[in-house]
């Protein structure tokens, strides 16, 4: 798939000089194709709908994966170790980024559905002009922070002596960008919610390309280590945010003007609510990393891992764990246009059939995984740079205890997404709080004062276990409502 669009992308600016027809040609028309002005999402069979647009969003997630995942490999393989413990202790701000994007890019985009489902395209253009300035903003405000905080921020995020340098330098680059990565990941839910995931793949692929040329031209070849995997991050996030802002100018099912750009409380309000689930999560993630990487570093110390091996080997089981949960992110963002304009056309049966699907195609997924990660440990870590044998030993027993029910853990981030965008946040926020806030984070204090750096292993495997019973607890309450019964 990532082959093909590459090569199609070639051959249509090379042969007919035309970005723009490249676009044209793979946009997924809303039209009905009979000219009865019709919408696909309310007409076509909800299995075609669900993997014409949730294919497209898995290679998008899994090409955005992929500016943590060749960073970690270069660094790994380059830097060492302690390069490795530096991305760790950088990615709440990474994670702080991907929340803003889905703040406002999955807020806007089920606004934008939701409205279009009731044929008010005034108001649905408004939505879609005032995310994307709010996403610039909040990643304009968030680099100035970041750029006077650093050294305290990388503090209080747990970074140990021998590794903050790394973290320093890799950070104080890679924050120049954070408007960019905002833009290039929150935008390319607006562009799906106009009908053009492919698009939305492409826009991701092409800035994770770049990003692996330059990380092995800059960090292999020129050595220039974290600067040189910093550097090129943020050359292919620029490249991404350019491509959503030219999409933007030539929108497909609404006129976006100046006038749609000007910030209104009413459709930031609604943009935010909607937003609020996915961006929690986010947020709660970012929480519970700080927690355990401050838990790893003072757990650690007190076994022959040291402060640095945990840190490091999380690090890098968390970024493996992204090429899973970019598989069922993906699911989750392509249901999304589907149910949030059927409920809003009141097709609640297509509705609920898109819910089951989705749930059947993250199992599948998560059956894979789950092997992967008992079955074949060692030889995924061992991708990432050499380390010695403690560094394996520990990086084995995470994987085969902190991620055991991920066989299931599917459930809870389709569930929460399915609740935002039949425009019930609320509900999706409490769910997409319960694995990480709820659950994982007391957890991750109260048990290892009994068990020790053990506890914090155990925390993930319960958490999951416990997020995934109240997700299907609330799916099912929510499917026995009166319009969810079959005609």
């Amino acid at each position: 798939m990532l082959l093909k669009c590459v090569i199609d992308l070639i051959k249509y600016i090379f042969y007919n000089n035309s970005l723009n027809e490249f676009v044209k040609n793979k946009k997924v028309s809303f039209v009905n194709k009979k000219g009865t002005g019709s919408n696909i999402l309310g007409e076509k069979p909800v299995g075609q709908l669900l993997r014409t647009f949730a294919i497209p969003s898995i290679v998008a997630m899994l090409v955005s994966a992929l500016y943590n995942i060749v960073d970690q490999f270069f660094i790994g393989r380059n830097v060492g170790t302690l390069g490795n413990a530096a991305t760790n202790i950088a990615f709440p701000l990474s994670i702080s980024c991907t929340a803003l994007a889905l703040f406002f890019g999955i807020g806007g985009a089920s606004a934008f559905n939701l409205t279009m489902g009731k044929g008010d395209k005034e108001d649905a253009s408004n939505y879609i002009g005032n995310s994307i300035v709010m996403m610039v903003a909040s990643g304009l405000i968030l680099t100035l922070i970041t750029q006077i905080f650093l050294g305290p921020m990388l503090k209080f995020f747990g970074a140990p002596e021998n590794v903050f340098p790394y973290a320093k330098e890799y950070t104080r680059i890679t924050s120049i960008g954070f408007a960019f990565l905002i833009v290039g990941t929150g935008g390319g839910h607006l562009i799906r919610a106009d009908g053009s995931p492919r698009m939305t793949m492409i826009c991701n692929m092409i800035g994770a390309v770049i990003n692996t040329v330059l990380d092995y031209l800059f960090v292999s070849c020129l050595g220039f280590g974290m600067a040189g995997a910093a550097y090129a991050t943020i050359i292919g996030q620029f490249v991404s945010a350019s491509i959503v802002f030219w999409y933007l100018a030539h929108y497909k099912t609404v006129k976006l003007s100046f006038a749609n750009l000007m910030i209104k409380a009413k459709y930031i309000v609604r943009v935010m609510s909607l937003g609020m689930a996915p961006c929690t999560n986010q947020l709660s993630m970012m929480v519970v990393q700080i927690v355990m990487n401050n838990s790893l570093k003072y757990y650690g110390s007190m076994t022959i891992y040291g402060e640095d091996i945990p840190i490091a080997c999380v690090g890098v089981i968390s970024k493996v764990s992204m090429v899973f949960f970019s598989f069922i992110i993906g699911i989750s963002q392509g249901l999304q246009p589907i149910v949030s304009f059927n409920y809003g056309a009141k097709k609640y049966d297509r509705v609920k059939k898109a819910y089951k699907l989705a749930l059947c195609a993250g199992f599948a997924i998560s059956v894979v995984a789950f092997v992967m990660f008992q079955v074949f440990p060692r030889k995924l870590i061992s991708i990432f740079g050499k380390g010695s044998e403690d560094y394996f030993r520990f990086a084995t027993k995470y994987f085969r205890v902190f991620m055991f029910f991920i066989i299931v853990n599917f459930i809870q981030p389709i569930t929460s997404n399915f609740f935002t965008a039949i425009g019930k946040p609320i509900k999706g926020v409490f769910l997409s709080l319960t694995r990480q806030i709820i659950f994982l984070l007391p957890l991750i204090l109260i048990l290892p004062i009994f068990l020790k750096l053990d506890g914090i292993l155990y925390a993930g495997a319960i958490a999951d276990f416990l997020a995934v019973v109240t997700a299907v607890i609330m799916a099912i309450y929510e499917l026995n409502k009166p319009e969810f019964k079959t005609r």
